[in-house]
């Protein structure tokens, strides 16, 4: 059959296969054809405008359309009253944003089987055409696309589907993946994937046409690509949020429904299917589906344990470890005499029960805590904890976390206080946070308890508030803003202090309000403030002298009003100030 069928410029076709045989197609069959083109037509010629326009596209999109449904609906009191519907992107279940066509008399005398082998033959040849030729431009169709037909009787649903494969772009999109990976992931810094790129390597990673399943390959690329993005925290968050992403797709399109039904459109239940046969625990897809539960734990912990709970419905002893031990890599149980204690590396997680509310106990607690993390126990950990003291720090906005309360309650004994230093210096980390509370304003840094109690209570750690306040993420962490307030109610507004108070304000938010408690009322303040800013730049000196005065004009009305030598002193912050920006 050599009819070309052009979507922009319509050429009717009248002939079906039928058995093997070329016959003319049923009339009905033809106006029900005819009048799904037109409008499937004009669709796709407002799209392809669209997509042509498009800018910044990635190398890695084959192409944008991979989907169509044409269905016939009834009508909601009498079948013949429905009309034509037709999908150009797959559509959500709870959303109706069809293109609707009104349909002739012709419905009437359609039946099953000249739908099935005569109109979607018809229809699927015609679109099979369309999607191998170049006519609507390289980037209108992707190298894989889906046909489904519907329609609906008095009484039950015709469903058909067609699968289409472009092998020449299937092959060229695995050449460019491949190219990809060698020069934007494995290549050194500073080279790095762009955010346009991101989503669509996300996915292709984890499409069986692109990549083989194998989790050892798969798995040091993404190392490979996490360890690039170690120091670029808004890159890596949005990695992780897309890779999250397609594991998760993966997982519900591929793995799920061969085991599972499932239960509702909206949410993310499943069920166990009846007389299931159970992979084997060398399974490469289960395996690789739990893999993906990890991965996808690394934003959304919920989905992790939902999926590790449903491998263990399948027998997983690998799923039942992860929840119960972790990955096996540390001793999971620690009995002692003053302190018990569990970790689960995999759930992020670590259990302490203190058995006597001692020294000793929260000593042996550090140790034990410390250990874990010196053999690369994940940083970004929840802690639970048992125990009958309840303390905390005189900050706000601290979270009254277990992990806040346990560091508080150790913080009680100053022996203790080279080893809560020792932890933090193990745990603090840029860009990473504990996982007590949910993310958001009072998210931490790991190492944030131990940190900012022991600059409340010692002036030896001073350096190690520096150090914490110079490694804090200040775009994404907010608890530090009320810290000078609480570090100045404890040890009072000294000169020899300031070099450690810059560090505090300039280790806050950006946003960071005025520090009340801060007043600058002494030359020897000013003049130790000044001293304290000479070496900074301009948006440093601004940023500490509006969290000082309320703002660079608040200081030049309090320098007008000051007396000498106050007066000279504040002057000369003004001074300085001005010099900076320069």
């Amino acid at each position: 059959m050599n009819e070309q069928y052009d979507i922009g410029h319509h050429v009717s076709s009248n002939h079906a296969f039928i058995r093997g045989e070329e016959r003319p197609l049923n009339k009905a069959v033809e106006a029900f054809l005819d009048d799904v083109w037109t409008e499937l037509s004009a669709v796709y010629e407002k799209e392809s405008k669209r997509i042509k326009e498009l800018k910044n596209r990635s190398r890695l999109q084959a192409g944008i359309m991979t989907y169509l449904r044409v269905a016939w609906r009834k009508g909601k009191f009498t079948w013949a009253d429905g009309c034509i519907h037709i999908d150009v992107y797959e559509p959500f279940s709870w959303s109706d944003s069809s293109y609707k066509v009104e349909a002739g008399a012709y419905v009437a005398e359609l039946s099953e089987e000249l739908l099935s082998k005569e109109f979607f033959p018809a229809l699927c040849e015609r679109i099979d055409h369309l999607f191998h030729s170049d006519e609507r431009g390289p980037l209108f169709f992707d190298y894989r696309f889906e046909i489904v037909f519907e329609f609906e009787w008095e009484q039950s649903t015709l469903t058909l589907k067609q699968q289409l494969l472009n092998e020449s772009k299937l092959l060229q999109l695995q050449k460019t993946l491949e190219d990809f990976i060698q020069a934007k992931v494995i290549a050194g810094l500073p080279v790095l994937p762009s955010e346009d790129d991101m989503f669509f390597f996300a996915h292709h990673l984890v499409n069986p046409d692109l990549m083989k399943q194998e989790l050892e390959e798969i798995d040091s690329i993404i190392r490979r690509l996490s360890d690039k993005l170690r120091n670029n925290q808004a890159r890596k968050d949005y990695w992780l949020r897309q890779s999250g992403s397609a594991f998760n797709h993966w997982a519900q399109d591929h793995f799920l429904p061969k085991y599972y039904n499932q239960t509702d459109d909206y949410g993310n239940e499943w069920v166990l299917k009846e007389e299931v046969v159970y992979p084997s625990a060398d399974d490469r897809e289960l395996n690789f589906f739990l893999y993906a539960a990890l991965q996808i734990g690394l934003t959304d912990p919920d989905t992790r344990q939902k999926y590790l709970e449903l491998a263990v419905q399948l027998d997983s002893k690998q799923a039942k470890d992860y929840m119960n031990i972790g990955s096996g890599k540390f001793e999971s149980t620690y009995k002692g005499e003053r302190v018990q204690a569990r970790n689960n590396d995999v759930m992020r997680t670590i259990d302490i029960r203190i058995l006597s509310e001692e020294e000793a106990a929260y000593g042996e607690a550090l140790d034990y805590i410390i250990k874990l993390l010196q053999q690369g126990f994940p940083k970004d950990y929840q802690l639970k904890l048992k125990s009958t003291q309840k303390h905390v720090l005189p900050i706000k906005k601290l979270a009254k976390s277990k992990l806040h309360q346990f560091f508080a309650n150790a913080l009680r004994y100053p022996a203790l206080f080279p080893k809560i230093a020792e932890y933090a210096d193990t745990a603090m980390e840029a860009f990473a946070w504990y996982r007590d509370v949910d993310p958001g304003e009072k998210s931490v840094m790991p190492g944030t308890y131990a940190v900012l109690g022991l600059g409340l209570y010692s002036e030896e750690y001073f350096p190690l508030v520096s150090r914490y306040m110079e490694l804090v993420d200040t775009e994404h962490q907010m608890v530090q803003d009320d810290y000078a307030h609480a570090f100045i109610e404890s040890h009072g507004l000294m000169a020899e202090h300031m070099p450690v108070i810059v560090s505090i304000l300039l280790g806050g938010n950006e946003e960071g309000r005025q520090v009340k408690n801060l007043i600058i009322d002494r030359p020897e303040l000013a003049e130790a403030l000044i001293q304290a800013l000479k070496d900074k730049e301009h948006y440093q000196c601004e940023l500490v002298l509006s969290r000082v005065f309320g703002s660079v004009k608040k200081l030049t009305v309090a320098a007008k009003k000051a007396e000498p030598p106050l007066k000279e002193r504040l002057e000369e912050l003004l001074a300085l100030q001005t010099s900076t920006q320069r």
